[in-house]
């Protein structure tokens, strides 16, 4: 009688154990999950006050650029940065460029938004004309020429300091005849599809697309 009582007891503060230890780690997990929250909340405002600026940055600017006003992402008509089947840049893009670059880099490379910015990204596209491999080339090209033309100090787009941050940041991708603008007729619109993409991207943004599929955002 007296072993089962003794065993009972020890089965007992063994299961009152696990238990506790069980509390403990739902508890964790629930502060963690908290914490994610928390810090996606904070990420996806940062997001949307750096698009809020980039907006304002050029909402009254006469450029010929579009400004998603959702994503904060910048097309560029390459008919004004570069002639047909061409990659140097014209005369007329070194002054868009200079014009454009400090206002666009004034925000993403500001005090408030650089520790978050990852990547600056400078994609270049073209239209369906001529095969995939050329315009792969092609638009590699065209991303190249602006990247390094911002980058030559020569230049002034920015400062000593400015231009290393922006080394750390800039990438330039060439995405040939891929995602192509289409006319409303469905046909496609060569001079919208021959393009540049300003883009940025946080340094946290995959987490935060893989911490909002976990939350269900």
């Amino acid at each position: 009688m007296t072993q089962n009582i003794e065993r009972a007891k020890i089965e007992y503060e063994e299961s009152q154990k696990k238990l506790e230890e069980q509390t403990e780690l739902v508890e964790e997990q629930q502060k963690l999950l908290e914490e994610q929250q928390e810090q996606l909340e904070k990420l996806i405002g940062v997001k949307s006050e750096l698009v809020e600026a980039i907006n304002k940055e050029f909402e009254n600017t006469d450029m010929a650029i579009q400004v998603d006003p959702q994503t904060g992402s910048i097309v560029l008509d390459s008919n004004v940065l570069f002639d047909f089947g061409k990659h140097e840049l014209k005369p007329e893009a070194k002054k868009f460029l200079n014009s454009f670059m400090p206002k666009y880099l004034n925000v993403l490379m500001s005090e408030e938004f650089k520790e978050y910015v990852g990547e600056i990204i400078i994609e270049g596209y073209t239209d369906d004309v001529g095969d995939f491999i050329s315009n792969l080339d092609l638009s590699q090209k065209r991303a190249f020429s602006i990247a390094e033309y911002c980058l030559d100090s020569r230049n002034e787009i920015l400062d000593k300091d400015g231009l290393e941050r922006l080394k750390e940041v800039l990438t330039a991708n060439g995405k040939s005849q891929n995602n192509l603008i289409y006319d409303e007729n469905g046909k496609v619109d060569a001079d919208a599809s021959r393009r540049v993409e300003f883009k940025f991207q946080l340094k946290d943004e995959e987490m935060i697309e893989t911490m909002q599929k976990l939350l269900g955002e």
